[in-house]
């Protein structure tokens, strides 16, 4: 049986490449459900990126919403 230092040592020196996917690994494997979560926001994300690019919503900058917010909250 390999110990934990060995483990770990043994980890340290993959490739760069290598060691970013077996850190993604080992975090989907403390929480599943968040990867299921960050799944859905990028097709949600994607969703929203082409119904900008197709037209098919209005954009409103980032101004006029803050504007608009404090105009609400004044009331």
């Amino acid at each position: 049986m390999i110990s934990k230092d060995d483990l770990i040592s043994e980890a340290i020196s993959l490739p760069v490449e290598i060691r970013i996917e077996l850190v993604e690994k080992l975090l989907q494997s403390l929480n599943s459900s968040q990867t299921e979560i960050d799944e859905l926001w990028a097709i949600e994300a994607e969703r929203r990126v082409a119904q900008i690019e197709t037209g098919d919503v209005k954009t409103v900058p980032g101004d006029e919403v803050f504007e608009r917010l404090l105009k609400r909250l004044k009331k």
